[in-house]
């Protein structure tokens, strides 16, 4: 029986906190259903996002595949894709796929251009390491070497992880060559052909790395013959007494 009277003494309690409480309560509550629709609603639209723009991408790159087409100009859709869908992935792919056109239709600034605005609008994307290859073959195909190895040791030092680091070593080590840098392009070839041996970058990279040694080695000098006569003999017999 005292159970049941604390009991109820604890729901009247309650009850009467209730009814002090129930309009912030009643307020808490429309909050959170508030947010909740509104995060709902988010990854809804997020999704419907990400499907348009995933369409809208194959839709560019079907007639290419199919028809074979030139490269001339086939940046452009791609633009449009990125353009019309920011922030999504597909987005992003689009852009990507726009500097390699560009690219290839040597407009290198453009491309250029494309690359680093993908940087900047994707710099969570799992196609970073490609986006900063991009610009450092940009910079490399305009001549502007110094710039290219900047570029290609940033990518090698600070993302060592990314799937495009030995084509980026393996240029790195081309412009030193080039730049007469032989110790520096060796260490790097050496590396990349040791690393990669069963693979067509590091083939390519052991095969530079021989030929430079064949190169720049020194010869070993051959051994001077002994004299045949004692020096300051100029005979070949000397005199008896």
């Amino acid at each position: 029986m005292e159970h049941d009277v604390a009991q109820s003494a604890h729901v009247y309690k309650l009850w009467a906190w209730f009814e002090t409480n129930k309009k912030q309560l009643l307020v808490g509550t429309a909050i959170a259903v508030g947010v909740g629709c509104v995060v709902s609603f988010y990854l809804w639209y997020q999704g419907d996002k990400e499907i348009k723009a995933g369409e809208a991408l194959s839709n560019t790159l079907a007639p290419l595949a199919l028809s074979g087409s030139s490269r001339t100009e086939a940046s452009e859709p791609f633009l449009k894709v990125a353009a019309e869908h920011p922030g999504t992935s597909a987005g992003g792919r689009a852009l990507l796929f726009a500097a390699a056109y560009l690219f290839a239709e040597g407009r290198y600034d453009a491309a250029q251009a494309q690359f680093q605005r993908f940087l900047r609008e994707y710099a969570q994307s799992p196609f970073l390491g490609q986006a900063l290859l991009g610009v450092a073959a940009c910079y490399d195909a305009q001549g502007k070497s110094n710039e290219a190895a900047t570029a290609y040791k940033d990518l090698i030092d600070h993302h060592p992880t990314e799937n495009v680091v030995p084509q980026a070593k393996f240029a790195l080590a081309r412009i030193y060559e080039a730049q007469n840098k032989m110790e520096q392009a060796l260490a790097l070839y050496d590396e990349l052909g040791r690393a990669y041996a069963y693979g067509s970058v590091g083939s390519e990279a052991g095969m530079r790395a021989e030929e430079l040694k064949l190169k720049y080695s020194k010869p070993v000098a051959a051994s001077s013959p002994l004299p045949l006569t004692a020096p300051g003999m100029t005979g070949a017999a000397t005199n008896k007494p």
